[in-house]
């Protein structure tokens, strides 16, 4: 049987009519169509379904139209708010650059379950929790996170019910979500190689390629992002109000304070804070700096306006280089990674009588996080992934931290979650 083609279905030639149609042809040859689909006979009345689709079609032109001017307006509105904050850009362009994270580019969730559940699985402590996947709020609900992969830290956002959570290092760098409770998470950043939080959760700054950059949380977006070039092993290590502590190279001591909008960044006269842990009410700075001769760290305050300069020091207790640790919401205790007589372990130092108190061992060596549920009461993770909990008065009694938080595997991952509750 022959099956050959046509010629028309194997042209050679350009064809003699042109192929280009435009958008009232289209439209007129789309109702034919569908018009000899109806048949001739219709009932009075009936809808003509190219007018419809056609309506449908330049309604949803004149949605998408609106709702791009309507985004960029309120851009533009919280830009001019975040940089009256910045008080200005530095080392970027004169007008505020204004991060929006597309809706369309949201995580959703990979269940049909709610994204926030009262039961089933929820670990009721007295913080947030993120475990295997899900965020357990202190509230006793449960926030799914399937879809963000391993998760290395997060903050939750003063006063309200959303946290910024930041992914692990890939090899195309950290990812920063926001999540709130009963929306999919959503993109902030993308690409960044360390991310840092405020206290309060409404300032973040990051390194990017050869920038470190720092924006301001309004509602669910960063808004008024600031930038300057940076050194290549510079890094963001913590927050003063909405300025930026800057550890200007992570093999060596020396931090400088980065105020966006005062000028590129510059190195400070400090070459001495190893770490910092923290922010006191008044603004001094809790860090770990080197000793004078340099052979051991010390803990000390250190006052921000005087580019870092000690205010206090206190060398009784060899403080861990790995910089773990966190300050009580009241700036009254420290829990701090040290050694003494030989034993390691976390310790609780009273910054009020720094200099002259001995620092009490509370437990197990801090790997992550504290989240500090009052003045008087943390939980950190310890170990391999070992939840503790201890009470300041509990520890001057000579009391260790204990491991009843919740009934969580080590293999789980737990990830403390500092800040306040809504």
């Amino acid at each position: 049987m022959n099956t050959g083609r046509p010629d028309a279905d194997n042209r050679t030639v350009p064809p003699e009519r042109s192929t280009a149609v435009g958008q009232d042809e289209l439209e007129r040859a789309l109702r034919e169509m569908l018009s000899r689909q109806a048949g001739e006979r219709r009932a009075p009345g009936a809808a003509d379904h190219a007018d419809l689709a056609i309506r449908r079609a330049n309604r949803g032109r004149r949605r998408r139209t609106f709702a791009g001017t309507a985004l960029a307006a309120v851009a533009t509105v919280l830009g001019s708010v975040g940089l009256g904050q910045f008080g200005g850009l530095a080392g970027g362009p004169a007008a505020p650059v204004v991060v929006l994270a597309d809706p369309d580019l949201t995580a959703a969730p990979t269940s049909a379950a709610p994204r926030s559940t009262e039961a089933g699985g929820t670990v009721r402590a007295e913080v947030d929790l993120i475990i295997a996947g899900s965020l357990h709020a202190r509230g006793g609900w449960r926030v799914d996170l399937a879809g963000l992969g391993p998760v290395d830290r997060a903050q939750r956002v003063a006063g309200t019910d959303s946290w910024l959570v930041a992914g692990a290092r890939t090899l195309a760098g950290r990812t920063l979500w926001l999540v709130r409770r009963d929306t999919p998470p959503q993109v902030l950043l993308a690409g960044a190689e360390s991310i840092v939080f405020a206290p309060d959760g409404r300032y973040v700054a990051w390194r990017e390629g050869s920038q470190l950059a720092t924006a301001m949380l309004v509602g669910h977006r960063l808004v008024a992002v600031s930038r300057v070039p940076a050194p290549v092993r510079a890094a963001p290590a913590g927050f003063v109000g909405n300025a930026v502590l800057v550890r200007w190279d992570e093999r060596a001591p020396g931090v400088t304070v980065w105020r966006p909008g005062t000028g590129p960044l510059t190195a400070g006269a400090d070459r001495r804070t190893i770490a910092v842990y923290g922010v006191l009410p008044d603004g001094r700075v809790v860090g770990q700096v080197a000793s004078d001769p340099g052979d051991r760290a010390c803990l000390a305050l250190l006052d921000p306006s005087r580019d870092l300069a000690p205010v206090r020091t206190d060398c009784e207790l060899r403080l861990r280089a790995d910089g773990r640790g966190g300050v009580s919401p009241d700036g009254r205790w420290l829990l701090v990674n040290g050694v003494k007589d030989g034993a390691a372990g976390a310790y609780l130092v009273d910054l009020a009588a720094l200099g002259r108190v001995v620092a009490r061992p509370a437990g197990p060596e801090v790997t992550g996080d504290v989240a500090w549920a009052s003045p008087q009461a943390a939980v950190y993770v310890a170990g391999e992934g070992a939840l503790k909990r201890f009470q300041v008065d509990g520890v001057l009694a000579g009391e260790q931290a204990t491991g009843d938080v919740a009934a969580v595997a080590p293999a789980d991952r737990p990830v403390v979650v500092p800040g306040e509750g809504g």
